[in-house]
C-alpha cells in the first residue's frame, strides 16, 4: 500500500500530466491522510477544477476525495449573468443529446442550476457537460429529474449482467438494490475507475432515475 507521501506524490504527477490542466500543481493544494485527498485552490475555471478533479480520482490509492477549491476567473473572464444564461440555452438547444425545452438554466452569479425532467440519464449528464466549459462559468449544480417512461421489473438484472460485462472481476462483490426507481450499490471495487463502471451500468438501466453509489475503494 502506497505512503501518503508516495499518493500525493502521484496526484501532483497526475495534475501536472493532464493538459486539461493548465495551473501548475504547485498551485493547488494538495493533502493526504489515510488515502483521503483534500483540494484546495483557485483553479482558473469549472472545466479546469473538473479535470483536476477527474485527475485525482484516476490515481490509484485514493479512497475518498474531498474538494476545497473555488474557482476565480482571470481578468477579462467575467461575464454577465445574463450572458452566459443566453449561451447555456444556445448551447443546450444545439446539443442534440439533450431533449427540446426539457432542460433550463438559471444563472446567479457565475453558478449555473440546471432544472428540468428527462428520461434518460445520459441526457442528464449531457446537459451539465455542455454548460461546464462556458466562459466565465464559476459552478454547475444538476438539478434535472430522470423520469423514465418504463415500469424497470427487470432493472437489476440487466446492472448485473452490465456489471458483469463491464466490471467482471468486481462484479460478485456488488450487491445491487432495487426500490422502484432507485437503485442502491453496496459492496468493494479496486479503483474509481470500477466504481465509475459500476455506477454507469446502474445508469444505463431502462426506468433508473436515482444511483445511490455507497461502494468502497479497496485499499
Amino acid at each position: 500500500m502506497k505512503s501518503d507521501a508516495m499518493l500525493r506524490s502521484d496526484i501532483v504527477a497526475e495534475i501536472n500530466f493532464d493538459p486539461a490542466i493548465s495551473v501548475n500543481a504547485t498551485d493547488i493544494g494538495v493533502i493526504v491522510k489515510d488515502g483521503v485527498v483534500t483540494l484546495s485552490g483557485h483553479p482558473a475555471s469549472h472545466a479546469e477544477k473538473h479535470a483536476i478533479e477527474r485527475a485525482v480520482q484516476r490515481v490509484k490509492g485514493v479512497k475518498a476525495l474531498a474538494v476545497e477549491m473555488s474557482v476565480r476567473l482571470p481578468a477579462g473572464s467575467e461575464r454577465t449573468d445574463a450572458d452566459i444564461a443566453k449561451t447555456a440555452e444556445n448551447v443546450l438547444e444545439w446539443n442534440v443529446l439533450v431533449p427540446d425545452d426539457a432542460i433550463h438554466p438559471i444563472v446567479e452569479s457565475g453558478w449555473i442550476t440546471l432544472n428540468g425532467r428527462v428520461e434518460w440519464e445520459f441526457q442528464r449528464r449531457a446537459a451539465e457537460v455542455a454548460v461546464r466549459n462556458l466562459l466565465g462559468v464559476k459552478g454547475v449544480t444538476n438539478l434535472v429529474e430522470v423520469k423514465g417512461r418504463f415500469t424497470p421489473a427487470d432493472v437489476e438484472q440487466k446492472i448485473s449482467e452490465a456489471l458483469h460485462r463491464q466490471a467482471d472481476r468486481e462484479a460478485r462483490h456488488i450487491e445491487v438494490i432495487v426500490n422502484g426507481a432507485q437503485v442502491t450499490l453496496r459492496g468493494t471495487v479496486r479503483s474509481w475507475a470500477e466504481r465509475r463502471a459500476a455506477q454507469g451500468a446502474a445508469w444505463s438501466a431502462p426506468g433508473v432515475a436515482m444511483v445511490v453509489n455507497n461502494l468502497l475503494i479497496e485499499a
